[in-house]
């Protein structure tokens, strides 16, 4: 999607960085589903439950707040951006991303649907490895995105150094989701 973007449909740096943050997100959103739907052997692990998912929406929901204002500050028109989430969904609106964020959130529902739920994932997580399992892949993302990003608007935003942003991010996630299916065991899908 965002190479359909780039190429058909002329996405600049903002646009393709609105969307990967806006992929951050979702991918804190499913997470918190997971650590939700966990299948602990205990109630104790269960009662962890209780601090670790508070804990992590308000962790991760800051840690995703200032990369969105980074991207805004560097990228969008910080001088009218007030921060908050509706101003983010103008801003993901305006960048002309909808079917980003529609491709976005139906694939990671489907991952979330076939691998975590249907496929008893969540009978092997831990909600304490869930809660960390999401930073390591999102801090990889944000320096490759965030030093592509700066690339290419120093290079004018021409599509050639966008291109090799999409593809540099779409490698990056094919390999950390293809490491979560093997640290559970199970078929990569």
């Amino acid at each position: 999607m965002p190479l359909a973007g780039v190429v058909a449909f002329h996405w600049t740096v903002l646009s393709v960085l609105l969307l990967y943050w806006f992929e951050n997100v979702v991918v804190g959103a499913f997470n918190v589903l997971k650590m939700a739907l966990a299948d602990p052997k205990s109630l104790a692990a269960d009662a962890i439950k209780l601090f670790l998912i508070p804990f992590f929406i308000v962790h991760y929901g800051m840690f995703a707040f200032v990369h969105g204002m980074i991207i805004m500050s560097f990228f969008g028109h910080a001088a009218r951006f007030s921060p908050s989430p509706a101003a983010f969904v103008t801003a993901l609106r305006d960048a002309g991303v909808g079917w980003g964020v529609v491709a976005i959130v139906l694939s990671h529902g489907f991952s979330f649907a076939h691998n975590y739920w249907m496929s008893g994932e969540y009978r092997n997580a831990s909600p304490q490895a869930l809660m960390t399992q999401p930073y390591a892949r999102v801090v990889v993302l944000h320096v490759a995105i965030l030093i592509g990003g700066f690339g290419a608007a120093a290079l004018g935003s021409p599509a050639v150094a966008l291109v090799v942003l999409v593809v540099l991010k779409t490698g990056i996630d094919l390999k950390a989701h293809l490491a979560e299916r093997r640290k559970l065991g199970l078929a990569a899908v």
